[in-house]
C-alpha cells in the first residue's frame, strides 16, 4: 500500500534540529498529545531514529528515504541494512532500528485476521495473506486446525526459489500429528503474479490429500496466493 506524505507538510529548515522546533511542531509531542493519527509515516519513523545529519533533520531524512520507495512501508521493509546505511545520517543501529519497526508492522498486521473458525477459503487467505504478500521467493505454509475447523497453529513448511519451492510432506505430517490437528490446509505464493496452479502443485495436492487420508487427516484446501487474490483447489473442486 503506498503510503502519501500529508498535503501540506509542516516546514522547516533542513538543518534545524527537531529539538528546536516548536514544542507542538515536534513528532514526538505531537504524538503524546494524541495526535498519533495525523502524523506522517517519515514523521513517525523519524521517532525511532531520533536524529537526521549534519544536513537535514530526521524527519526530512525518512521523507527522502520513504520517497525512493515510492512512499510504502512495504519496500521499506525489503531493503537491507547496508542499503539503507548508503543514506547519509543513517547508521547500522537506524537502519535495524526501521526493519525492525517494519517487522513489526507485519507481524502486527498478521495477528489483525485470525477467525475463530476457517470455514472458506477466504479465511485462509486473509490468514496468510500478510505472511508471504510481496515476497520475492517462494514459500510453503501450512494451516492446522481441530476438528471444529478452529485455528491451532501455522508453520513455514519450506522456502525456495523465484518459481518453485519443495514441500517434504513428512514435514507437514508430523506438524500436523505433533499439535493433534484434525484439518491441514496448505498455501504457498507465486513470485510472479499468476495464481494459476503447475503441474507440481497439482501433484503436490494430490499427494498431500493421500498421505493425510492415510494418516486419518483431512486436507481442506491448497492455496496458491499472489497479491491480491488467490487459487483455492477445494473452491475449483479438485480436492
Amino acid at each position: 500500500m503506498k503510503l502519501l506524505e500529508p498535503s501540506t507538510p509542516i516546514a522547516h529548515p533542513q538543518k534545524e534540529p527537531i529539538k528546536h522546533w516548536a514544542v507542538d511542531e515536534r513528532p514526538r509531542e505531537r504524538f503524546m498529545a494524541g495526535g498519533r493519527d495525523d502524523l506522517s509515516p517519515a514523521e513517525l519513523l523519524a521517532i525511532l531514529v531520533g536524529s537526521g545529519s549534519a544536513k537535514e533533520d530526521a524527519v526530512a531524512l525518512m521523507r527522502r528515504v520513504l520517497n525512493d520507495c515510492n512512499g510504502s512501508l512495504r519496500l521499506l521493509g525489503r531493503k537491507s541494512i547496508e542499503e539503507l546505511c548508503a543514506y547519509n545520517g543513517i547508521g547500522p543501529a537506524k537502519a535495524i532500528t526501521i526493519l525492525a519497526a517494519c517487522e513489526l508492522g507485519v507481524r502486527h498486521e498478521r495477528e489483525e485476521f485470525r477467525p475463530q473458525l476457517f470455514r472458506s477459503s477466504e479465511d485462509i487467505y486473509h490468514h496468510f495473506y500478510p505472511r508471504l504478500r510481496g515476497r520475492s521467493t517462494e514459500e510453503v505454509h501450512a494451516l492446522f486446525l481441530n476438528q471444529q475447523l478452529g485455528f491451532i497453529r501455522s508453520v513455514m513448511i519450506s522456502r525456495g526459489g523465484i518459481d518453485a519451492s519443495l514441500c517434504d510432506l513428512r514435514v507437514v505430517l508430523r506438524e500436523a500429528l505433533v499439535c493433534d490437528a484434525v484439518h491441514v490446509a496448505l498455501c504457498h505464493n507465486h513470485p510472479s503474479g499468476n495464481k494459476k496452479p503447475s503441474h507440481a502443485d497439482d501433484e503436490l495436492t494430490q499427494r498431500l490429500a493421500q498421505a493425510c487420508r492415510t494418516m486419518q487427516l483431512k486436507l481442506i484446501d491448497h492455496i496458491v496466493l499472489i497479491d491480491g487474490d488467490y487459487y483455492s483447489y477445494a473452491d475449483a473442486g479438485k480436492l
